[in-house]
């Protein structure tokens, strides 16, 4: 009982005494998953993306004055009140200690020569000392070009090196959809949420590709592992999936949490102490991106590739040989398991017919039952012969002449 008590969630986990069925309840993740990306695909519809000067073009100006810790602020505060309409997010940085540059959508000539007023007379400077660049659209639209040719790139070279390394072209299809789901939840977070959408942010989700990408390769590499030899095993593909699933659960969340902790940090300086800058659109990017990135290879990427392996006929074949076994084998097996302190080992490998350890038919706690209340399992309910058994045949009783006489 006190070894039960000490062992960690992560060893319950792997061991599979603790599991979540989540192949079993697959369809709910696919409807609560199907929600998200619907709710963030009518976010960028209705609401749109508010995309920065640089994919949009507009207005710069540059003021040379002394900066200071409250600059930023102030020179922020000037521009949205400057009476000038929808100008957009008014991005305000600093250029070394000497000059503030100040960026906001594109002005027609009058508008620029009142905002070149205002910020001079911020600054207390001459109007002629403040300069203005108007800032193209076409940089932006190079950027966007270049960026969806590069995650063209990426899905296809994704594709391969799955297909490579796991030779099933069913994962391949599993992780790419799993990726498609990370960038439309953190587009819409952007459209929702209006932050301004970036470079930054751009290089942000081109980032979590990468991250998304090695926590489902995390998963499908155990996948791989518990699936070996599938059709001598004594339980079903989902069943198998569904214990690597759990095995790397605990193990998935701590990455996660690990790093999301300093993008978090990221984004509470980018929003609450710049206010403003490439912090606060990256920041935005990573944190969303490395949640979405974790939560679909669990339950979007692993019980899709389950899904569609166990349609293959060889999987349809080794699963009705487990039913006419008499149900859920695997299961029971596992029960011995976990009340005896058992091995289970697969179909046909050597051992005493798939479960070793000490014998399950004994009471746990001196009662008679087993420690958690359930009645103890007899081995030979399931077809399992112990070796102990087979030496313990009596033997024929050989008695003397003078005793047969008596």
């Amino acid at each position: 009982m006190s070894e039960q008590k000490k062992a960690s969630l992560a060893h319950r986990l792997y061991t599979g005494e603790l599991s979540y069925d989540f192949i079993g309840n697959r369809k709910k993740w696919y409807l609560v998953s199907l929600a998200i990306v619907v709710i963030c695909v009518i976010g960028v519809a209705v609401r749109g993306l508010n995309l920065s000067i640089d994919f949009t073009g507009g207005s710069e100006f540059t003021v040379p004055t002394q900066v200071s810790a409250t600059t930023i602020d102030d020179f922020r505060d000037a521009v949205a009140d400057s009476g000038l309409p929808e100008l957009g997010e008014i991005k305000v940085n600093t250029v070394g200690e000497g000059q503030v540059r100040v960026q906001v959508r594109a002005l027609n000539a009058e508008e620029i020569n009142d905002m070149t007023a205002m910020l001079a007379q911020k600054a207390g400077l001459p109007t002629e000392q403040v300069t203005n660049n108007l800032i193209g659209a076409s940089w932006g639209q190079q950027i966007t070009q270049q960026a969806l040719t590069a995650l063209v790139i990426f899905l296809a070279l994704v594709s391969l090196m799955i297909w490579a390394y796991f030779r099933n072209w069913k994962m391949a299809v599993a992780a790419i959809i799993a990726l498609l789901h990370d960038l439309v939840v953190t587009v819409g977070v952007f459209a929702l949420l209006q932050f301004a959408f970036t470079p930054a942010s751009l290089i942000g989700m081109l980032t979590i590709l990468g991250y998304s990408l090695y926590d489902t390769v995390v998963v499908f590499d155990k996948v791989r592992d518990n699936t070996r030899e599938m059709t001598r095993q004594t339980r079903t593909f989902s069943d198998a999936t569904n214990l690597a699933i759990n095995q790397v659960l605990v193990r998935s969340i701590n990455t996660t949490i690990i790093g999301v902790l300093p993008v978090g940090a990221l984004l509470f300086t980018g929003v609450f102490v710049l206010g403003t800058g490439p912090l606060k659109d990256l920041g935005l990017a990573l944190f969303v991106g490395m949640i979405a990135g974790a939560y679909s290879s669990i339950v979007l990427a692993a019980p899709l590739f389950a899904q569609m392996k166990e349609r293959e006929p060889e999987m349809v074949a080794h699963r009705q040989r487990l039913e006419r076994r008499g149900g859920k084998p695997a299961k029971a097996a596992a029960t011995v398991a976990a009340a005896t302190g058992a091995t289970v080992l697969p179909a046909g490998s050597a051992g005493d017919g798939g479960v070793r350890g000490r014998d399950a038919s004994g009471p746990a706690d001196g009662s008679g039952r087993l420690v958690d209340g359930t009645a103890p399992i007899d081995p030979a309910a399931l077809g399992i012969v112990r070796p102990e058994a087979l030496r313990e045949r009596q033997q024929p009783r050989h008695t003397s002449r003078s005793q047969r006489k008596k």
